[in-house]
């Protein structure tokens, strides 16, 4: 990780600082991923707290407006593979729209998905702390004796048996020194937005030719030039129960770093700036009986990608694609190898071996990796893929967990792995475990990943193995 460095230093008077809550269970981090550990612990029997910066709960899929889960379905939509939290909430929530059926994505209301978290969160008798900053840690060793928060109160120090770090970007994992690293090409973020008016595939102008996504590029990069719009991809859908509209992921941001103070403020000026860039855009080239306008936007721009830390296993690609199994799995999963490149568009793997790569020009470029490795075409092919609770085990602190994007991967395994329904189940993982460290007086490094996988896999909010 880089390290700051300063040109000039204040001492901080050594002061006493209150301890505001004790726990077995502590999470950082109020993302879905963590939402959804602190409830597991909980559920469990483990008094938990949990720790989120912003007004409320849900990560990106809230205040960064990303409204879809994806399916809990296998490959071919005739399984289903994923149950737990994130199914037990979309059933909870009023508008949730299936498009094609229970097999497919889940989309959903941003703002639903808000209430839903708090009303389960407190149901699971976890205690809440809300526009609260993580601002540090201590140690004893090998353990992390408390954090350090920061909220209308003042600072205060929270005290826990056991810590799970679903800050995104691995706050705590930084303060221990875990070592760390970017992948090569570290994905983009995107500034999302609700703009009112009908979508780019639905405009009644033609332009002399007939509007079709496989043959003509999207609007951004047929006419963003004009506006001062780099090329970019990206997409759009309507948000379930809101008529006329749609929720937009267009506006990528591109090399910065958003792991840092200064890069992540640029970033979100910048994805603002691009917002109004392209509701002009829209006013000049979409439909004209269109009123088009912004009327949402997110409240932080939605992160892909940023440090990984080490841990004793490392997620590979090729075992995600070629479906291999694991005892102590914790996670099911089909969605593609998804790679948002830095600057030139996007990279979608499949598990049966299609590769499509769309360029930010519009063209499109179809291949077969396993044609191209030399593995067969035809026969029965993997329908979904798993993870190995080992690449949540890092090996000297013990009694922590980093759940969520910082997860060790690389570059091509990161990019099927990062999505939402994924890192939920990560997450869950994480509160399963903490538990069984609190209760059974063990390290991370002490947990039977198999007990960890089994202890997931039962009661009602079970992941199907």
């Amino acid at each position: 990780m880089r390290e700051r460095k300063f040109d000039s230093y204040v001492i901080e008077p050594e002061k006493r600082i209150p301890v505001i809550h004790e726990a077995d269970v502590c999470v950082v981090g109020g993302s879905a991923t963590g939402v959804f550990a602190a409830v597991r612990a909980a559920r469990l029997g483990a008094k938990v707290v949990i720790v989120e910066c912003q007004n409320s709960f849900g990560g990106v899929a809230t205040n960064g407006l990303v409204s879809l889960w994806h399916t809990f379905y296998d490959e071919g939509r005739n399984k289903q593979i994923i149950a737990g939290l994130s199914e037990e909430v979309l059933c909870r929530m009023s508008e949730i729209d299936y498009r094609q059926g229970p097999g497919s994505s889940h989309f959903f209301n941003p703002n639903e998905l808000k209430i839903e978290l708090d009303a389960i969160l407190k149901e699971a008798g976890v205690k809440i702390y809300l526009h609260t900053m993580y601002a540090g840690l201590s140690c004893d060793g090998d353990r992390i004796t408390n954090i350090f928060v920061e909220n209308k109160d003042g600072r205060g120090a929270i005290k826990a048996k056991f810590f799970i770090d679903a800050t995104g970007d691995g706050d705590l994992c930084r303060d221990l020194g875990v070592e760390s690293y970017l992948n090569p090409n570290v994905q983009p973020p995107s500034a999302v937005y609700m703009m009112q008016g009908t979508k780019d595939d639905e405009r009644k102008r033609e332009y002399g030719i007939k509007f079709n996504e496989d043959v003509v590029p999207p609007m951004i990069q047929r006419f963003g030039k004009e506006f001062g719009l780099e090329p970019d991809w990206g997409w759009d859908t309507y948000i379930p129960g809101i008529y006329n509209i749609h929720f937009r992921a267009d506006t990528h941001v591109f090399n910065l770093n958003c792991a840092h103070a200064d890069e992540l403020t640029e970033a979100e000026i910048i994805g603002r700036e691009k917002m109004r860039k392209v509701v002009r855009m829209m006013r000049k080239y979409g439909n004209a009986d269109e009123v088009y306008t912004l009327v949402n936007i997110c409240s932080y721009i939605g992160i892909r990608d940023t440090y990984h830390f080490k841990t004793k296993q490392r997620a590979e690609h090729m075992d995600l694609l070629l479906g291999k199994r694991y005892d102590d799995a914790i996670l099911n999963g089909t969605y593609d190898i998804d790679v948002h490149q830095a600057d030139s568009g996007i990279q979608f793997m499949r598990l049966n071996g299609e590769c499509t790569t769309e360029y930010t020009d519009g063209t499109r470029v179809v291949t077969n990796w396993r044609k191209d490795m030399g593995l067969p075409t035809d026969g029965p092919m993997p329908t979904y893929y798993s993870l190995p609770f080992g690449v949540l085990v890092q090996e000297k602190y013990e009694n922590i967990i980093a759940a969520g994007r910082m997860i060790n991967a690389t570059q091509e395994a990161f990019g099927a792995l990062r999505v939402m329904v994924n890192l939920n189940q990560i997450g869950e993982a994480a509160g399963v475990a903490a538990y069984l460290a609190v209760d059974g007086n063990k390290t991370v490094q002490q947990l039977d990943g198999v007990e960890v996988a089994r202890t997931l896999s039962k009661g009602g909010s079970a992941n199907l193995c």
